[in-house]
Formats: structure tokens, C-alpha cells, sequence
């Protein structure tokens, strides 16, 4: 292991080491092998750092190279949010479609490989699963990265993620206490608010936490959320009384606690970045998200400064930023020890497809006859949710031009979608692609008017399908992952 910079005190060392940064380019810069000499214990990669599997391979072993008990983080929960293969679509299905399919064997084998790919990279902790339950349909931020609506299904699905991913030696990190499922406001944004009290909170929103915590969960995230119920002043990731006394004391959770992005509008956009990480640290977590917008040396700078400037000012213990500290070093430790000898044994290269192909619901299939022409493919397309980001491919045209060469594909959205649709098609069968028209009035006007014109059309639904299904044939692939869009093009054809 490097040994770190000569005159680094202990002090510095550990503010350096709760901060999980990112930062931009397929190579680590200068200045974060540099930070990492000084104390640093954690980098995060995001989409913009990967380009394929072997480059990010190259690049985690330039990071270990430096310091090789290094976590290094990534958001992967596969399905819609994927990093790794950002720019294809993920191989595996997302947390809906495995909930609708209701095997934690399958659930435990996609985890496993999810795990085993990270692992062969160099990744070693993966902030996923989600456990939010997704009680409110209209969560605009949850959604399809839930397992359902049901606590117990969440619940024993997480458990069973967590205990695949974990099996790679892939550290988990539960998320995003105590539940974001109830709520209507994106925290990318401001801060949403769950008024739900507290017996619902308890046999609702921490079921799946419990779970989590009993199959050994490594990490759990909090979230940015205010629940009145557990705290009427602060949102979870500030809160002692949710991050110490709850998840600490009543839950008995012993591990990591790292916060969800802190520059998401609820944090920064309210407290400040710098006096955010302090309350967050104050309060119990372990380790500061950050860098999925601010991604420069300058940040790491600030967040460590400030961090120093509280425990001299007396506002942040000294042997809390300690505990903090020693908390992400015994996470990178447990790492190592649980890494495979071999990251390619025992692949399953084919398991997010088998899942896929599970999660699929046909609604229409008894009158339908396979398409052997090539259709035009109309996405209906929301704006893009934050968390799953706007550069990741998603639909069936791909799939359809795979199988249909020809299939022709255009993206609608508006009051005049339906419209649009319609004289962009032509003579074509129309593949109408849908993602949560309960939440899109635009969406679901688009689809009035394309179905009164042609009632031949097939409506792929790609997010939760809350509405009711219809069309000349219906397909909820509870998901938009690129395995969910073949398992869709697959049925459409009959191949």
C-alpha cells in the first residue's frame, strides 16, 4: 500500500476520507492520485468515466496502483440506471422487472453477475439496490428502480440483491434510507416530503431496510427526504434522529452509511454544500457522495476544508469524523478480503436476459399476428429522469431494426404528439413505445389519437404499468433496459 504524504495530519487524513468525489476523463487526473497519497480512500465513477470494460479496468488499476485499498464506488443499479454500459443499455433488467417476476433465486443470480462484471473491472462498491417501496405511482424518481409496491416483496427482493451483489466481493449499498418511494418531488430538485406517520413508515418504508440490514448489507445510502414522522426539521441525511438513533439504535445497522449526492438541490440548494457535509457527518454518516456535478479537485478541496474547520470550531467531534473515517477504511478492507481469485468464473452471461424475458406481460397475444414487416417505432418520450440520465438508449426500435430490417423510429412528445405520430408513420404498423403514461396526460392524449386512427397498434409500456393496457397488443416489460427492449422485439416477431 503507498504510504501516505509526509506532513498529512491525522485530522486532514480523515476528512479526506469520508469524501467519495468524482471526477471527469477515462484516466484519473493528476490531482486525485495526488489526494489519494494524502488521505483519500474512495472514488466514484459515473458515465462519463467509462468507454468500455477493459478501459475501466486500466483505470481502476492506475487508482490501485496508487493506493490499492481504494473503494471504488459506482451507480449500477442496472436496468434504467446504468453506468457501466451507459451507452448501450444495460444487459440486465432493473429492480421492476425482477419483482414482477418474484424469484429471489433470479433476483439473487442477476445481483451475482451484476457483481462478478464489476468486480472484473476493478469496482468494488456499487451504490444499489434500491429498497424504496413504491408506494406513491407518481414518484417521479423512483419508479421502475423499486421491486414493486408490496414491503414484503421489496423486502425479500433486496435481501436477495444484496446478498448476489455481495457474494462478488462487491460491497452493496441499500438505498435510500428511510424510503424514497412515497414521495412526488425529485431531490435532484428540492426537498420531498413523506407525511405518512409513523406506524405506516415502520411497516412500509423500513421492511426492505431491516431486510437489507439482516442479509449483511455492507452500505446504506440515506436519502434526502423529510419525514415529519422521524424528524420535523431535517431531511434524512442531515438527521441524528434517523441516521444514529434509528438506523444505529433501533435498527442495530453497524456498517456504512454514505449520503446520496450532495449537490442534488435538496442539500446543496438548501443548506450549502460545505455546511451540508458537516451536518451530514455530525449526524451519522460515514462518507460524502459527491461528484456526480461537481467533479473537480476545488470540491474535494472545500469539502475536506470545511470538514477540518468544524472539528476546530468545535461544531463536528473530532472522534466522529475518527469513527467516520476508520468506518470507509473497514469497508475497504472487508473488499479486499471478499475479492474473487477469479473474476470470470462462474459467468452467466445470459441471466438479465433470461429475466427479462420473465418480466414480460402480454395482454392482446390470442388475436395477434407476429409482425413480419417492418413497423414504425413512435417513442413517447418523458424528459429524462435525472438518476438514469439522458445519454442511455432505450426502446425496441433497436431490437425491432435487428430483427425488421427497415423498422423505421421517431421521438414524440407534446400536445401534438398523437399527431405527429400519425403522419410520420404513414402506411406502417405503429409500435407505440410508453414510459409511465399514468404520470403523462400528454402521453396518454398521444396514444387516444394514434389508436381512434389505428387501432392495429401495439403499445410497448417500458416504465410502470399503472395504466390500463390497451392497444392490439400490450406489452409491460417493467423496464427499459436494453434486454427489456429485445424481450419485447422478440414476442412482437414471434422469434
Amino acid at each position: 500500500m503507498t504510504t501516505l504524504a509526509h506532513g498529512t495530519d491525522t485530522l486532514t487524513r480523515d476528512a479526506l476520507a469520508v469524501l467519495q468525489p468524482g471526477f471527469t476523463g477515462t484516466t484519473a487526473p493528476d490531482w486525485l492520485l495526488r489526494r489519494l497519497g494524502e488521505g483519500l480512500a474512495s472514488v466514484a465513477l459515473f458515465g462519463r468515466n467509462i468507454a468500455t470494460a477493459e478501459q475501466v479496468a486500466a483505470l481502476t488499476a492506475q487508482v490501485r496502483a496508487e493506493r490499492d485499498d481504494v473503494l471504488v464506488a459506482i451507480d449500477e443499479e442496472g436496468g434504467d440506471v446504468t453506468r457501466l454500459e451507459v451507452r448501450t443499455g444495460s444487459s440486465f433488467p432493473g429492480n421492476n422487472a425482477l419483482g414482477a417476476v418474484d424469484d429471489t433465486g433470479l433476483t439473487r443470480a442477476v445481483a451475482a453477475e451484476l457483481g462478478r462484471r464489476l468486480a472484473a473491472c476493478g469496482v468494488n462498491f456499487d451504490w444499489a439496490p434500491s429498497a424504496d417501496v413504491n408506494a406513491n405511482p407518481d414518484n417521479p424518481v423512483i419508479g421502475v428502480r423499486s421491486f414493486g409496491a408490496d414491503p414484503a416483496l421489496v423486502a425479500r427482493h433486496t435481501a436477495a440483491y444484496v446478498t448476489g451483489l455481495q457474494s462478488a466481493g462487491v460491497a452493496a449499498c441499500t438505498k435510500h434510507f428511510p424510503g424514497h418511494g412515497d414521495t412526488a418531488v425529485d431531490s435532484h430538485h428540492a426537498v420531498p416530503r413523506i407525511d405518512a406517520d409513523l406506524s405506516v413508515l415502520t411497516e412500509r418504508d423500513l421492511v426492505p431496510f431491516r431486510a437489507a440490514i439482516a442479509a449483511g448489507s455492507r452500505a446504506v445510502m440515506s436519502a434526502h427526504i423529510l419525514a415529519p414522522a422521524l424528524d420535523p426539521d431535517l431531511p434524512g441525511t442531515l438527521s441524528r434522529r434517523i441516521l444514529t438513533d434509528l438506523l444505529r439504535g433501533e435498527l442495530g445497522y453497524d456498517g456504512l452509511i454514505v449520503t446520496d449526492g450532495m449537490e442534488m438541490r435538496a442539500i446543496a440548494g438548501t443548506y450549502g454544500l460545505e455546511r451540508g457535509c458537516v451536518l451530514a457527518i455530525a449526524a451519522g454518516a460515514d462518507a460524502i457522495c459527491v461528484g456526480g456535478g461537481l467533479s473537480d479537485e476545488e470540491t474535494v478541496r472545500r469539502l475536506r476544508d470545511a470538514l477540518v474547520r468544524a472539528v476546530r470550531a468545535g461544531e463536528l467531534p473530532e472522534e466522529r469524523l475518527a469513527d467516520a473515517a476508520e468506518r470507509v477504511r473497514a469497508l475497504a478492507r472487508w473488499t479486499s478480503a471478499a475479492a474473487l481469485a477469479d473474476p470470470a468464473a462462474g459467468a452467466d452471461e445470459e441471466v438479465g436476459l433470461r429475466a427479462a424475458r420473465r418480466a414480460l406481460r402480454v395482454t392482446g397475444a390470442a388475436h395477434f399476428t407476429p409482425l413480419t414487416e417492418p413497423p414504425f417505432v413512435a417513442s413517447l418520450a418523458p424528459a429524462p429522469n435525472i438518476a438514469v440520465g439522458d445519454e442511455t438508449p432505450w426502446g425496441v426500435a433497436a431490437e425491432l431494426l435487428r430483427l425488421l430490417p427497415g423498422t423505421a423510429t421517431g421521438s414524440f412528445s407534446g400536445p401534438d404528439a398523437g399527431a405527429e405520430v400519425l403522419r410520420a408513420a404513414g402506411s406502417r404498423r405503429v409500435v407505440a413505445v410508453v414510459r409511465d403514461e399514468h404520470r403523462h396526460s400528454w402521453m396518454a392524449t398521444a396514444l387516444d389519437t394514434v389508436l381512434a386512427a389505428r387501432p392495429d397498434t401495439v403499445v410497448v409500456e417500458m416504465g410502470v404499468p399503472e395504466a390500463a393496457p390497451r392497444g392490439a397488443l400490450h406489452l409491460a416489460t417493467h423496464g427499459a433496459a436494453r434486454v427489456c427492449g429485445r424481450a419485447a422485439a422478440e414476442a412482437l416477431t414471434g422469434r
